[in-house]
């Protein structure tokens, strides 16, 4: 080989090199902005129940990472936290929580997340919250003189609560744009307030005297508030499932089932339904069981896996078993 052709080989082997490392260089810059966009930089939004997860997911879109800590089928009331969640609250440029007692053991969490500086935002604290009265007295039974966190079962509130999350976002996360925040929250607040008209619309089946209540615990004040529901009361006398129904306890909800004429017991789908079926016994096996999807979301698929679908599920279920009691008597 002649020393010219051997300066050629060289000069191509030089040129293929610089080819090589600049194109590992640009796809190294692609990576690093990816990253920049979806990795470390992008703002972390955490959210401690599944119901509002996915109500905070419809506010903020792809503006930041919102991660939810309750899996799906959970009871808020009960679920905990794992070390790296708890450390995920303090990282956090916001925390939307329920507040009202609902997260009892990741309250906590919260509070220390709160004092390290972390914004915080409430939202059952800010959708107007019943207040639990003694059986009897009006309103939503429960521990009297408590606050009622089941909110979300009036869409209207709903609304109110994802408005002022939209205001929070928009004021406390860095990096998003507020005009798509504003436009996720005006589609979300439109489908929200069909979904109040879909629903009048559905319970307007149920006849008047059909219009009672009975559930596990009481988590349906506000629905019933919103739409015209009286709560004859509960198997768990309470706002939480972690407390337990005495034998008077369930002999005066017999009591007062059969003085209402009540045949229909609504179980929550997040605990098991064995408390209603002794109810079944009590009364002769004349009563009927009907599981709702009223504190948690359930897996993708599995019938209730947005807040829209649950609620639209729950009216489906409330009417057909209320309609089906009007018409076997």
């Amino acid at each position: 080989m002649s020393a010219a052709a051997a300066k050629q080989r060289v000069r191509v082997g030089a040129a293929r090199l610089r080819s090589l490392i600049l194109g590992l260089l640009a796809v190294v810059t692609a990576a690093a902005a990816c990253a920049c966009t979806t990795g470390e930089d992008q703002p972390k939004i955490v959210v401690t129940t599944n119901i509002l997860g996915d109500i905070t997911r419809e506010i903020v879109g792809d503006e930041a990472e919102v991660t939810v800590l309750m899996q799906p089928n959970a009871d808020p009331h009960s679920f905990g936290l794992s070390a790296v969640q708890a450390a995920q609250l303090e990282r956090a440029d916001l925390v939307v929580y329920n507040g009202l007692g609902l997260e009892e053991n990741v309250l906590r969490h919260v509070d220390a997340a709160r004092e390290s500086g972390v914004a915080t935002f409430a939202a059952g604290e800010a959708a107007d919250p019943l207040t639990f009265h003694a059986a009897g007295d009006g309103g939503p039974a429960g521990e009297e003189g408590q606050r009622d966190p089941h909110f979300w079962t009036d869409p209207d509130r709903v609304r109110k609560a994802a408005g002022l999350m939209a205001d929070q976002v928009v004021e406390h996360v860095e990096g998003v744009d507020e005009g798509a925040i504003r436009a996720n929250a005006d589609h979300y607040d439109r489908q929200l307030k069909d979904l109040t008209t879909w629903m009048e619309t559905s319970f307007d089946r149920v006849p008047e005297d059909r219009r009672a209540l009975v559930t596990n615990h009481h988590v349906f004040g506000y629905l019933a508030d919103r739409f015209d529901f009286q709560v004859i009361g509960a198997v768990i006398p309470s706002g939480t499932t972690l407390a337990s129904p005495s034998s008077s306890d369930l002999r005066s909800l017999t009591v007062a089932m059969r003085r209402a004429g009540v045949r229909t017991v609504f179980a929550d789908s997040s605990r098991p339904a064995r408390l209603a079926e002794v109810l079944r016994g009590e009364l002769g096996g004349q009563v009927q069981v009907v599981e709702l999807y009223s504190e948690s979301l359930t897996a993708k698929g599995q019938g209730a896996d947005t807040y829209l679908r649950m609620m639209r599920a729950n009216t489906t279920a409330m009417t057909d078993g209320l309609t089906a009691a009007a018409g076997a008597d």
